[in-house]
C-alpha cells in the first residue's frame, strides 16, 4: 500500500473527566502507531485521573470511578507514552483538545512536548468540503466505519482512534492518496512567526490559562486576548485558521508577546477586559473602554441620569439600567414611556413649555402620556408605575449580603485566586484571604464596569464557582 505520510503516525484519541485541561484530566489513552501505511502497534490503557469522573461523562464513555480506581495515574505512564509518541506525527480528531491535554499531563509529570499535529477534523472538511458535518459520528455513518463492542466502542478511547485509521484509509481511497498527502502536508505545517518572534520564546508560553500581549513597533499594544491554552491559542494567530485580512495583517506587524498566567478561565477574562481598556490595543475592538457609562436612579419622585463616577457598589442596587451612552439611555427611556404612557415632563426629562391644554406636555396631547401633568392622574399613581417600568431595566440582583470572593485554585502550581466581587463591581483579586479582606473593606466605591458584570453574571450563573462571603470590614 502507498504510504499515507512520510513521517510515522501515532493516531491518539483520549478520554476525559471534562473539557477543560487545565483543570480536567485524563480517564483513557489510546494510540494507534503507524508506519508506512501500516499499523504497527496498538496501545491502551485506562488512567487514574486522582479526581471523580462527573456522572454525565461516564454515562457516555462507560468508564466510571470504579474502573479507574487501580488504573496508573499519567506521571506513572508518562515516560513511556513520550517515547510511544516522539519522532511521529500527532494525529487526532479535533487535534487541538487531544493534544492540548497531553501537554498539560505532560508539563504536570515534568516533560515537555511537542509534535506536529494534523486534525482528521480539518482534513475532512478539506477532502470533504461538500459536507457540512465532520465530527466523528458523520464520518461514522458517513464512510460506514466499523466500531468494535466493550474497549473499543464508540467513546472509548482505542474504538475511536481505531475509527480515525480507517477514516484516513478510506479518504486516502477515494481522493487519492496524493490528494491526501498533499492536503495532510499543508495541515501539518508549523505556523510561520515572524522574523522579530523566537519560536522558542512561544515554546516557553504555558498550555494553560492566562492572557497574552501583542506588541508592535515602538512597543505599541496591538492586541491582547484570553485562553484556556494560551500556547495553542498564540500559534493559531500565525497559522493558516486565521480568517480575515485584518488578522492577517496583525500577525505581519507582531514584533513582541508577554503573556500572565491566571489560576483560571475567570481570571483571565477578567484580566483581558481590564487590559484591554487600559492599553486600548490597536486590534481590540470588544471590552474598549465605555468613558460615557450611564444609567438611571429613581429616588423618591426624581428620576436622574448618572454618569459612570457614580455608578459603584453602593448605586448599583437601586440603578436602573446600564448604558454606554446618554443618547442610548434616553432612546430607551423614551420606549419605556412610550410602552408604559409615562410622563418625561413629570419624570424631569422634557421642558415645560405654552400649551392649549391647561399645562399638558405634547405627548399627552399625542395620546402618548396618561395625563399626570394635566391632572388626569395623580402624582402618587405616576410615581408607582414609573417605578414599576423602570425595575424591568434593573441589573440582576446581588445574591449576597455583601462584597464575596470567587475562588479560582491552580492545583499545578498551588496557587490561588480570589477574585473579589460586591454588587457587580469588582474590587480586585487576590492571593490570600487577607488581602481579599483588605479589598472588601475598602471597596464600596468600586467602578462598575458593563463588560465585567457580563462576565462574573455568566460564571456565577453556571453553578460551578466557589464562592466565599467576605466581612465588609475587618476590622
Amino acid at each position: 500500500m502507498t504510504p499515507l505520510f512520510d513521517a510515522p503516525m501515532a493516531i491518539v484519541d483520549l478520554e476525559t473527566t471534562g473539557a477543560h485541561p487545565a483543570w480536567d484530566r485524563v480517564t483513557e489513552i489510546a494510540v494507534v502507531e503507524v508506519q508506512d501505511g501500516e499499523v504497527v502497534s496498538e496501545w491502551s490503557t485506562l488512567v487514574n485521573p486522582g479526581t471523580s469522573i462527573p456522572p454525565a461523562i461516564q454515562a457516555l464513555t462507560g468508564i466510571t470511578n470504579g474502573m479507574v480506581a487501580d488504573a496508573p495515574a499519567f506521571e506513572d505512564l508518562a515516560p513511556g507514552l513520550y517515547e510511544r509518541l516522539e519522532g511521529r506525527v500527532f494525529v487526532a480528531h479535533n487535534a487541538r483538545f487531544d493534544y492540548g491535554f497531553l501537554r498539560h499531563e505532560f508539563e504536570r509529570a515534568g516533560l515537555r512536548f511537542q509534535a506536529k499535529m494534523l486534525c482528521t477534523v480539518k482534513l475532512s472538511r478539506r477532502l470533504y468540503p461538500e459536507h457540512a458535518h465532520h465530527n466523528l459520528d458523520s464520518l461514522i455513518g458517513r464512510h460506514q466505519l466499523r466500531l468494535g463492542t466493550s474497549g473499543n466502542a464508540r467513546h472509548r478511547a482505542l474504538g475511536d482512534a481505531q475509527a480515525v485509521w480507517q477514516f484516513l484509509r478510506v479518504a486516502a481511497e477515494e481522493r487519492g492518496a496524493e490528494v491526501m498527502e498533499n492536503a495532510a502536508r499543508l495541515l501539518t505545517k508549523l505556523p510561520s512567526l515572524p522574523a522579530h518572534i523566537d519560536r522558542s520564546l512561544v515554546d516557553e508560553i504555558p498550555e494553560a490559562p492566562g492572557v497574552y500581549l501583542f506588541y508592535g513597533e515602538n512597543d505599541t499594544p496591538l492586541y491582547i486576548g484570553k485562553s484556556v491554552a494560551m500556547r495553542s491559542r498564540v500559534l493559531q494567530h500565525f497559522s493558516g485558521d486565521v480568517h480575515s485580512s485584518r488578522e492577517a495583517q496583525m500577525a505581519r506587524e507582531i514584533r513582541r508577546i508577554e503573556w500572565r498566567r491566571s489560576c483560571g478561565e475567570l481570571g483571565a477574562l477578567l484580566r483581558e477586559a481590564a487590559l484591554v481598556k487600559e492599553l486600548l490595543p490597536v486590534f481590540n475592538r470588544q471590552l474598549r473602554r465605555a468613558n460615557e457609562l450611564c444609567g438611571f436612579v429613581l429616588r423618591s419622585s426624581a428620576l436622574k441620569l448618572v454618569g459612570s463616577e457614580e455608578i459603584n457598589a453602593e448605586t448599583v442596587p437601586v440603578l436602573c439600567g446600564v448604558f454606554r451612552s446618554k443618547r442610548s439611555a434616553m432612546d430607551a427611556l423614551r420606549e419605556l414611556a412610550n410602552e408604559h404612557r409615562l410622563c418625561l415632563r413629570a419624570l424631569g426629562f422634557e421642558k415645560s413649555g405654552r400649551s392649549f391644554n391647561s399645562g399638558a406636555c405634547f405627548r399627552h396631547q399625542i395620546g402618548r402620556c396618561a395625563g399626570v401633568c394635566a391632572g388626569r392622574e395623580s402624582p402618587h399613581a405616576h410615581q408607582a408605575r414609573a417605578a414599576a417600568a423602570l425595575a424591568g431595566l434593573k441589573l440582576a440582583a446581588w445574591p449576597w449580603r455583601g462584597p464575596v470572593a470567587i475562588v479560582e485554585e491552580d492545583r499545578e502550581r498551588e496557587a490561588v485566586e480570589l477574585h473579589v466581587v460586591d454588587h457587580w463591581c469588582l474590587l480586585g483579586s487576590a492571593r490570600s484571604q487577607a488581602e481579599a479582606e483588605e479589598l472588601a473593606a475598602g471597596g464600596s466605591r468600586a467602578r462598575f464596569d458593563p463588560d465585567q458584570f457580563k462576565i462574573l453574571s455568566r460564571h456565577l450563573r453556571a453553578g460551578r464557582a466557589r464562592v466565599v462571603e467576605m466581612p465588609a470590614d475587618p476590622h
